[in-house]
C-alpha cells in the first residue's frame, strides 16, 4: 500500500482557526446586551436578598454572645454584629432562612444563564484596556468565583453533604464577603448601562458588544431562552419550597433530604437532622441515672426527669427551623419554662442568659448560649414532651431546649447542664 502522508494545514487554514479570544468563536444568536441585562436585574434583586437574609442568619446565631456560638473566628470588622436576635414573631428564622435557601436554589438557572451570556468577555484580549476596564475584569473574577463558591457550598450544605475542607460556617461567611466585593463593584460599574439598555435599547452607532458578530441561524429566540431559564427556576421552586413552608408542596420537595420524605406516624413524626445514634447517645445515657444539672448564684441543683415533670408545666406551639432551610410546622411542646429554672438558680426577677450543654460529646453546637431575652420569653422551654407524648430519642429525650425564632442548632437536644449567669 502506498505510504500515507500526514496532512498539513496551509497558512490560510491556520488563519481560519478560531480561539475563545476571537469574537467569532462565539456564534450563539441568543447572546446580547438586553438578554444579559434582564438576567442581571433579576440577579441584582435576588443576590441582594440572599446577602441580607444571610446577615440575618448570622445575627440569629448570637455570635458575639459567647465563643461557642461564633463559628467564624478572627473575623475582625467583617463580623460586625447587627442586633440582639428577637424571639418574635416565633416563625422569624423559619421565614428568613427559608427565603435565603429557596431564593438561592431558584437563582441557579439565572446565574448559569448569566455566566453563559458573558463568557466571551472572560477571554477578551487585551486583558485590560484602561483602569476602568481592569477594575471591571477584576470585579468579574471576584463575582464569578465568589458566586460559584457560595452556591456550590450552599447547595452541598442543603443536602447535608459536608465534603468541603473545613467548617461550612467559616467558609460560607468569608466567601460571602469576597463575593460581595465583586458584586458591589460590578453593580456600580455595569448597572447604569444595564438600565439604559432595558429602557432605551442600544444607542445607534454603539453596537451590541455581547452579540455574536457571525451568529449561527437562530433556533430559539432570546425571549424563548429567557422563558426556559424562568421555567427552570419555577421547577426548582416547586421541588424545593416545600422544605420551608407548610402545605401540599411539602410532598414534592424532592431536592432536599428534609422535604418530601415521610418521617412516619406518631407525635414525634417530624423531621430531624441529627439522630441519637449518629451522635452516639445510648439508652444508658438517657435512662434512670440521667440528671439535669442547673447552676447559678443559688448553687448547683440536680433534677431527675420525674422531678422536672412534677414542676409547673407550660406549653408552646413552635417550629424547628434549621440553617439548611428546612423547617417543621408548629409542634406542641410542653415542659418547664427556662425562666422558672433561672429563678431556682438564683435569678427570680430578671433572668440572664444561659449556657446549655448537651450529653452529646462531639460535633458542633453540643454547647450553646442563649440571650437573656430568649430565657425571659414565656415560650422558651426545657421541653419534656411534644404533641402530647414524651420526646423520642431523636428529638432529644429526656429533655431539650425549644426557643421561639431561634435556629435549630440552638434548640439543644439531650440537655445535661444549664448554667445561668453572665455569658
Amino acid at each position: 500500500m502506498p505510504e500515507r502522508r500526514p496532512t498539513r494545514l496551509l497558512p490560510g487554514a491556520l488563519r481560519t482557526l478560531r480561539t475563545p479570544a476571537d469574537p467569532g468563536f462565539w456564534r450563539s444568536p441568543v447572546r446580547g446586551a438586553r438578554f444579559t441585562a434582564v438576567l442581571g436585574v433579576v440577579l441584582l434583586v435576588g443576590l441582594t436578598l440572599l446577602f441580607v437574609t444571610g446577615l440575618l442568619s448570622y445575627a440569629a446565631y448570637n455570635p458575639d454572645l459567647n465563643p461557642v456560638n461564633d463559628k467564624t473566628p478572627d473575623k475582625g470588622l467583617l463580623g460586625f454584629y447587627l442586633f440582639s436576635w428577637p424571639t418574635g414573631p416565633h416563625w422569624l428564622y423559619r421565614l428568613t432562612q427559608g427565603l435565603h435557601v429557596t431564593v438561592g436554589i431558584v437563582l441557579v438557572p439565572v446565574l448559569l444563564a448569566k455566566l453563559w451570556s458573558v463568557i466571551p468577555r472572560l477571554f477578551a484580549l487585551p486583558p485590560a484596556r484602561s483602569v476602568g476596564h481592569a477594575l471591571e475584569r477584576i470585579s468579574l473574577l471576584l463575582l464569578i468565583g465568589g458566586a460559584l463558591f457560595q452556591f456550590i457550598t450552599g447547595l452541598l450544605n442543603i443536602q447535608l453533604d459536608y465534603i468541603f475542607p473545613g467548617s461550612f460556617y467559616t467558609l460560607h461567611f468569608y466567601g460571602a464577603w469576597v463575593f460581595l466585593a465583586g458584586f458591589v463593584t460590578h453593580t456600580v460599574l455595569k448597572a447604569p448601562q444595564a438600565v439604559r439598555v432595558l429602557r432605551k435599547g442600544i444607542p445607534r452607532g454603539e453596537g451590541d458588544t455581547l452579540a455574536a458578530p457571525d451568529p449561527l441561524p437562530a433556533t430559539l429566540s432570546r425571549r424563548g431562552a429567557l422563558a426556559m431559564v424562568g421555567a427552570g427556576s419555577l421547577l426548582l421552586l416547586i421541588t424545593s419550597v416545600g422544605r420551608s413552608f407548610d402545605g401540599p408542596l411539602r410532598r414534592v420537595a424532592l431536592l432536599t433530604p428534609r422535604g418530601g420524605t415521610d418521617p412516619g406516624p406518631g407525635p414525634n413524626a417530624f423531621q430531624v437532622n441529627k439522630t441519637a445514634a449518629a451522635v452516639r447517645i445510648t439508652p444508658a445515657d438517657t435512662g434512670e441515672r440521667w440528671r439535669l444539672t442547673v447552676r447559678g448564684p443559688a448553687g448547683e441543683f440536680r433534677f431527675s426527669r420525674a422531678e422536672l415533670l412534677a414542676m409547673e408545666q407550660h406549653s408552646a406551639a413552635l417550629p424547628i427551623a434549621c440553617v439548611e432551610g428546612w423547617s417543621t410546622s408548629d409542634q406542641q411542646w410542653r415542659g418547664v419554662r427556662l425562666s422558672d429554672l433561672a429563678a431556682l438558680a438564683g435569678f427570680p426577677d430578671r433572668p440572664p442568659g444561659v449556657f446549655v450543654e448537651s450529653l452529646q460529646r462531639g460535633g458542633s453546637f453540643r454547647k450553646a448560649a442563649l440571650r437573656d431575652n430568649q430565657v425571659r420569653d414565656g415560650r422558651s422551654l426545657l421541653a419534656l414532651e411534644v404533641n402530647g407524648a414524651p420526646l423520642s430519642a431523636d428529638h432529644g429525650y429526656p429533655a431539650r431546649i425549644i426557643v421561639p425564632a431561634a435556629p435549630g442548632v440552638l434548640n439543644t437536644k439531650w440537655v445535661e447542664t444549664l448554667t445561668f449567669g453572665e455569658l
